[in-house]
């Protein structure tokens, strides 16, 4: 079913697309919530810290993988059989997968579930976001990602406060998966974008993932795009999920950073940056400049990190607040992935770069460890968030501007 441009920011593909990533986000960062509990069972009475640490980025890197595949294969269905079939198919693989993570027993199940979990999560998001910017009016898409963006991260609030009130892990998996079989059912009114109906009738290819790459200037577009986007991982990939080695590294003794309560505080904070990022972006009318806004208001934060956040537990949790905040520029990011290419294209590129810069986590985590044999850890961490800002910078300098424009075309594959 196709229905006509909607200029409301409250529809049925805006709610069932904020509570679809209100699951994915829930379901994703529920490793990083209940990764140490996890692991000190499965791994039993050789549960050492350092074995926890290892074994945990392990699998979140497994994770990530999953999620790199995943949309690539989910953004190219997108382009070829339709906005749905990614939103159905995604949504019940990464459910059934972490109702069965629910279930492990030892660290390789643990691994091939966190990879089929990532699989499918990779695919929600992109298609969800594709959908609200072809159906909504050119004035009002931003505001319909804002609300996405906004619900969506509030599911790692909720991951953290039950990662804390829940005392068994296994049952935070079920209630995850269990949310995402339950949100099958609203999918049920959702309507095919009319973009990409027009686009199918006619003999045009679609999803073809090579053709981003076929001139510089659209493989500079599509990576830039990227890149403006991984310091968002880097500080929730490493400065918090790490929140507790990385503390101890820098010597606090008089309080503990809680990963659940880590989470929760970022990601509260993340869900009202998201909002805030958005409006600016609306109000500005601008994509560029809400990006740099809050990517300099990032590079506060990490440096508060590093030198207020350890005084004391109230600092810490607020600093880590406020970085989610400054890195919620999430919103802004997926509408502008979603606008930079055409209806052919245009789930391929909405699906895939979120998922890239997810995945970068593995080549971040990498360049850490690489320089962790020169230097510090902490001052491997701080060196590779240095490079990683500056390519951001660099990378926002080279995108288009946006905001208001019209996404009623093919892209031209030459």
């Amino acid at each position: 079913m196709t229905k006509p441009a909607n200029t409301s920011a409250f529809n049925i593909i805006v709610i069932v697309a904020a509570l679809g990533y209100f699951v994915d986000i829930y379901d994703l960062l529920l490793f990083s919530v209940e990764r140490i509990d996890s692991l000190k069972e499965i791994l039993g009475a050789a549960a050492t810290a350092d074995l926890i640490q290892s074994t945990g980025k392990s699998l979140l890197n497994w994770q990530m993988g999953g999620m790199l595949i995943g949309g690539i294969f989910w953004g190219i269905l997108g382009d070829k059989k339709g906005r749905l079939s990614v939103l159905f198919g995604s949504i019940l693989l990464y459910s059934l997968a972490n109702i069965a993570n629910g279930f492990v027993q030892n660290i390789p199940q643990y691994a091939f579930l966190r990879f089929i979990s990532g699989f499918g999560l990779a695919g929600e998001l992109g298609a969800g976001i594709t959908l609200v910017s072809e159906t909504m009016s050119k004035e009002k898409r931003g505001i319909g990602t804002m609300i996405v963006a906004t619900i969506g991260v509030f599911g790692a609030v909720v991951a953290g406060f039950m990662g804390n009130v829940i005392e068994n892990w296994r049952y935070s998996f079920f209630i995850g998966g269990g949310m995402g079989l339950l949100l099958l059912i609203l999918r049920i009114g959702v309507f095919e974008s009319g973009m990409f109906e027009q686009v199918r009738e006619q003999n045009v290819r679609r999803g073809n993932l090579f053709s981003l790459f076929s001139s510089r200037k659209k493989a500079f577009k599509y990576l830039s795009i990227i890149m403006v986007a991984i310091p968002v991982w880097y500080v929730m990939g490493v400065l918090i999920t790490f929140a507790p080695e990385m503390m101890e590294k820098l010597g606090v003794t008089t309080f503990k950073a809680n990963p659940g309560k880590c989470v929760m505080f970022a990601y509260l904070g993340i869900t009202i940056g998201d909002f805030a990022s958005g409006m600016l972006s609306h109000l500005l009318k601008s994509r560029k400049k809400a990006l740099g806004t809050f990517m300099g208001l990032s590079v506060i934060g990490i440096i508060l990190y590093f030198t207020v956040a350890k005084q004391s537990e109230f600092i810490f949790y607020s600093v880590v607040c406020f970085i989610g905040f400054a890195t919620g520029y999430w919103a802004v990011f997926m509408s502008t992935a979603s606008e930079l290419f055409g209806t052919n294209i245009r789930s391929t590129v909405t699906t895939t770069s979120p998922n890239f810069v997810r995945g970068s986590l593995i080549f971040v985590t990498m360049l850490i460890d690489l320089a962790t044999n020169f230097t510090g850890r902490i001052e491997a961490v701080i060196g590779v968030g240095c490079f990683i800002f500056l390519l951001a910078f660099l990378a926002l300098r080279n995108l288009d501007e946006t905001f208001g424009k019209e996404l009623n075309y093919i892209e031209d594959e030459l």
